[in-house]
């Protein structure tokens, strides 16, 4: 699967597979971020009002802890999330 590098970018309103982005120095604001349970990377990128839609192991992770109680039911990410180095 091919990765987007995106850099030094504010991007607004758009929509992403979380696991074909490379996101660093970036702000992402209203935004709809899918994630299915894939690496990922993003280095100092803020999260900005994003939706997150979960999906395949990621979704059923997420029912997983939502059944053992580990989450809240409804329970979703913060609204603005700010990272300082790379996730995998």
């Amino acid at each position: 699967m091919p990765i987007t590098k995106y850099e030094g970018r504010t991007l607004a309103q758009q929509t992403f597979k979380l696991e074909e982005c490379w996101f660093v120095n970036c702000v992402l604001r209203e935004c709809v971020i899918f994630y299915a349970g894939g690496s990922y990377d993003f280095e100092n990128t803020t999260f900005d009002n994003c939706q997150w839609k979960f999906q395949d192991e990621a979704q059923r992770t997420v029912q997983l802890l939502t059944l053992i109680g580990v989450l809240q039911v409804g329970h979703t990410p913060p609204a603005s999330i700010k990272t300082s180095g790379p996730v995998n």
